[in-house]
């Protein structure tokens, strides 16, 4: 019976390390696939691989979203009121993209845990100024949210001109200019080596609106 335990602990223990092994070889290449992508997002604090890609792979066309709001709106970072009487109260939205909200989250967790970092210096500000520690992070996932779709803005941006495509990217570029979102603002610092920032217009100049395309094709991103 002692010998059919240790059998089956190391088999165990092998398969452990198998999975193990594998799991290095896919960081390792996914890792390789978003420096290859040039994308500004691990520019952000905190934000390696793993989260780069799990947010490009669920945003896929930033210029489905004509502003930051609508962003915010499909990962779930955007407020929702709950009031009652004279009292407003605001809550998480229970709503838009899992996945994305969970990959957000997971950034605001961390940087709140980096003493040094400017996140943590936004959450401790909202504390001071009387917001519960729920509050107070739902804020930085918002700050967080806009960051994000600053980055992939650019990155819109940065792949249009590479293409010689003047109208690939059809999201507002003065959006991350007004809101001090540029990636040449490391909004929430850098931590996590990535490729070198996009230079873009420092001016922000905007694209095309989307109101056109939208009166043409009768839908809204």
């Amino acid at each position: 019976m002692e010998t059919a335990r240790w059998e089956l602990a190391a088999e165990l223990l092998d398969d452990l390390r198998r999975i193990d092994a594998r799991l290095r070889e896919a960081r390792k290449k996914l890792a390789a696939a978003i420096a290859a992508a040039g994308t500004c997002l691990t520019g952000l604090f905190r934000v390696g691989p793993v989260i780069a890609a799990a947010v490009i792979g669920e945003v896929r066309d930033v210029s489905r979203f004509g502003s930051r709001d609508r962003f915010a709106a499909y990962n779930g970072t955007a407020p929702i009121e709950v009031s009652s009487g004279q009292r407003k109260v605001h809550r998480l939205s229970r709503r838009g993209n899992r996945r994305l909200n969970h990959a957000i989250h997971i950034v605001a967790i961390t940087q709140v845990g980096h003493r040094h970092s400017q996140g943590r210096a936004y959450y401790d500000k909202k504390l001071a100024e009387g917001k519960t520690p729920k509050e107070a992070l739902r804020a930085l996932k918002r700050q967080v949210s806009n960051a994000i779709f600053g980055c992939l803005q650019a990155d819109a941006r940065q792949a249009a001109a590479r293409f010689g495509n003047p109208g690939g990217q059809q999201g507002n570029g003065s959006v991350a200019s007004a809101a001090g979102l540029h990636p040449r603002h490391r909004l929430f610092g850098q931590a996590t080596p990535g490729p070198a920032h996009h230079t873009t217009d420092a001016a922000g100049n905007p694209a095309p609106s989307h109101s056109r395309n939208r009166r043409k094709t009768g839908r809204t991103p």
